[in-house]
């Protein structure tokens, strides 16, 4: 083999195990969602079930050391809420200079435990799907939320109420939308979505109550 061949053909050689590695006709979805009163919502849970019991993919279990992180800075968890796949891990960190006791006593995932100024936790299993409201016991008005999915295709929307989902086998979903301030008499939107290998957009409008005053401070809303 000419050795100048050798570098090209090792390249070529890779390229196309990736490309057989890659989800074969993986579409995208953007979601759009917006308040009644037609402001971006930030922190909406946008996730996609396979409808007519079409199997989800099998995910590769993520490494242990990876785990989404919940800061406490300014006494308020950042990020307000977080969304992880059933199984997935969370560890709480306190950039304060404040002790925080982290607790939840959701039937999703129950803890507590006092974190110090510059300590970590242990990184904390979400193995039940669901919702996990987190507080702390030393500054009641700090409150977060873990919303476990029983799906890989979830996504939260950004600042601009844009939520985008990637790598999704075409097919028909079951959206649903979740968002910790949608007001009690209102009902979860929930929409049918066709999704053809050129992706797909959907848009939807939630009933929100105002946020706490606090929120607003911090700059959360």
């Amino acid at each position: 083999m000419n050795k100048d061949f050798g570098p090209v053909f090792l390249g070529l050689l890779i390229l196309a195990l990736m490309l057989a590695a890659s989800p074969a006709s993986a579409a995208r979805v953007l979601a759009r969602i917006a308040d009644d009163h037609g402001k971006p919502v930030a922190d909406a849970v946008v996730s996609l079930v396979p409808k007519d019991g079409a199997a989800l993919p099998e995910t590769p279990a993520p490494p242990a050391l990876v785990s989404t992180i919940i800061d406490q800075r300014d006494e308020t968890f950042v990020p307000y809420v977080v969304a992880v796949e059933k199984g997935g891990t969370v560890v709480f960190r306190n950039s304060d200079k404040t002790q925080h006791h982290v607790y939840s006593f959701s039937p999703v995932k129950q803890f507590e435990f006092m974190l110090s100024p510059g300590e970590s936790s242990a990184p904390v299993v979400f193995d039940t799907v669901g919702i996990a409201a987190i507080g702390c016991n030393i500054h009641d008005f700090m409150t977060a939320f873990v919303y476990v999915a029983d799906t890989p295709f979830v996504a939260q929307s950004d600042h601009d109420g844009r939520a985008e989902i990637a790598d999704l086998p075409p097919g028909t979903y079951s959206v649903r939308i979740w968002h910790p301030l949608v007001r009690p008499s209102a009902k979860p939107p929930v929409q049918t979505l066709t999704v053809a290998a050129a992706g797909a957009e959907l848009s939807a409008t939630l009933a929100l109550v105002a946020p706490p005053r606090r929120d607003l401070e911090h700059g959360l809303y």
